[in-house]
């Protein structure tokens, strides 16, 4: 009985261990057949996404070749473009080596020069005391590089005062303005300049009761302005000696006025007043001067008629009077 069981149940596990195995194979068989079926479809989905990459690559290789194509036409421009600018390059460097060389060579001469004529302009406008009292006394001519047509050069800020008239205008306007310059050439390094007509009219407005910048550009723009600049003018400068005297005269600053003109038309009988009135507005502290009036005449009217009612002869008289009572010089003026 005990033997029969025993077998028994062996066979009862020979069985189910067939079964398992069984199972475990068909199951292996089963997968294997599904994932052959599912096969061409993941198959054909590749394809499809290798075909539109390629397309794409293929556009992109076209359109780089188009490219290529335009850089292989402008190639050869450029390179020509190129060699031109370094030529130049080349020609400019060999420029700038040679104004190094020149700079180098007359650097120091440079300084030197400009150093000895900024000494020479302001000892030319700097006088001491004793020099001022030296200059009243003296009888002797000053040395002609001191002198602009005989008057003296000595002060920090000069006004101009030029008659605007038609005679003026017509007949001496290239001599006056010849003269200018040279009295402008004397003063190298003035602190400031005014330019106004007989009747204290500005040549520049925008500066009227300030000072023009003296520079080389505004000493041009003066210059050029002068050529048709031409205000309304009565043929008298006493208005613009007085307008000069009110607007800018101090104890304190070297002022000349130049004045150039050819006519006095207030006549003889108002000279006396005209510089009582000049002596009144420039009288400064203890009785020192505010400004040094010099003039230039021109001989266009003084040489047209002899005797005193000629208005060029009236501004000579009342202009070498007013110039010696106010510490300056009267000078005529000969084409």
């Amino acid at each position: 009985m005990r033997r029969r069981r025993r077998k028994r149940e062996i066979e009862v596990f020979s069985l189910s261990f067939l079964d398992s195995i069984s199972c475990g194979f068909g199951a292996i068989i089963l997968l294997f057949v599904l994932s052959k079926a599912a096969e061409p479809t993941v198959i054909e989905g590749v394809k499809e996404d290798l075909s539109g990459l390629l397309r794409d690559l293929q556009e992109q290789k076209f359109e780089l070749r188009g490219e290529v194509s335009v850089l292989n036409r402008e190639l050869p421009g450029k390179k020509q473009q190129l060699s031109e600018e370094k030529i130049r390059l080349a020609r400019l460097q060999g420029d700038l080596s040679e104004i190094k060389g020149e700079f180098d060579a007359s650097k120091d001469m440079a300084q030197v020069q400009n150093k000895i004529e900024d000494q020479l302009a302001e000892a030319k406008q700097k006088l001491t005391e004793e020099m001022k009292r030296l200059l009243a006394q003296q009888t002797e001519v000053p040395p002609p590089d001191q002198l602009v047509g005989g008057i003296p050069v000595d002060s920090e800020y000069v006004i101009f005062i030029i008659d605007t008239s038609g005679s003026m205008v017509q007949a001496s306007w290239p001599q006056m303005m010849q003269k200018m310059e040279e009295i402008l050439d004397v003063y190298p390094k003035l602190k400031g300049m005014q330019v106004m007509n007989d009747m204290g009219q500005y040549m520049f407005p925008q500066y009227a009761g300030d000072w023009i910048p003296d520079t080389p550009g505004r000493r041009n723009a003066v210059m050029r302005m002068l050529r048709t600049w031409y205000p309304f003018s009565n043929s008298s400068p006493v208005e613009g000696i007085e307008e000069a005297i009110r607007r800018y005269a101090n104890d304190e600053d070297q002022i000349s006025l130049f004045v150039l003109g050819d006519e006095f038309s207030g006549g003889v009988g108002n000279m006396e007043q005209v510089m009582r009135r000049v002596e009144r507005s420039n009288q400064g502290f203890e009785g020192k001067l505010k400004v040094r009036i010099h003039a230039v005449g021109f001989p266009a009217v003084m040489m047209s008629s002899a005797g005193m009612g000629n208005t060029g002869i009236q501004f000579s008289m009342l202009m070498r009077e007013l110039c010696q009572k106010n510490g300056g010089t009267f000078v005529g003026s000969i084409k």
